[in-house]
């Protein structure tokens, strides 16, 4: 049997994904149950499209469940520095400036976590992989485009 790669997350990231998924579990399986009841109340199956798409939504969420069960069970939540000049690990949000002068604020977090819209970037992500480790001061560019990073805060 092949070892489970651990999944790295911020503390806040877990927290959330075990909010998710109590969600799921308690509240949305019981209205996706009560859903389910009242298509079959309608009668016929075999031209009931409520009771499809109940059970397409059931499926849907049994699916989510199972993963978000899955994540946490491999969830390594990684320990952020309390120095104040220490390098940039996930949890941190890197104030950065770009060569145009434009300043950016991205926060490292763990493929799960991420959102672009958000600037919630993934530590495996070209532009995650170069912040990862960084300090103020550190420059790092990503195709054409240089950043400077000019402070770094964690959550």
């Amino acid at each position: 049997m092949s070892e489970r790669k651990p999944i790295h997350l911020t503390a806040r990231g877990l927290e959330k994904l075990k909010q998710e998924l109590l969600y799921l579990k308690e509240e949305k399986r019981q209205e996706l149950t009560e859903y389910m009841g009242a298509a079959l109340a309608d009668g016929d199956l075999s031209e009931n499209s409520g009771y499809d798409e109940a059970r397409l939504l059931q499926s849907a969420n049994e699916a989510r469940i199972a993963d978000l069960e899955e994540v946490i069970l491999r969830a390594v939540v990684v320990e952020q520095a309390d120095e104040a000049d220490a390098p940039a690990t996930l949890g941190a949000s890197l104030h950065v400036e770009d060569d145009s002068g434009a300043k950016h604020v991205f926060h490292l977090v763990g493929s799960v976590e991420a959102d672009v819209l958000q600037n919630r970037i993934s530590d495996e992500s070209p532009l995650g992989q170069q912040l990862l480790g960084r300090r103020a001061g550190d420059e790092v560019s990503l195709g054409a485009r240089r950043f400077r990073v000019t402070s770094i805060l964690f959550e």
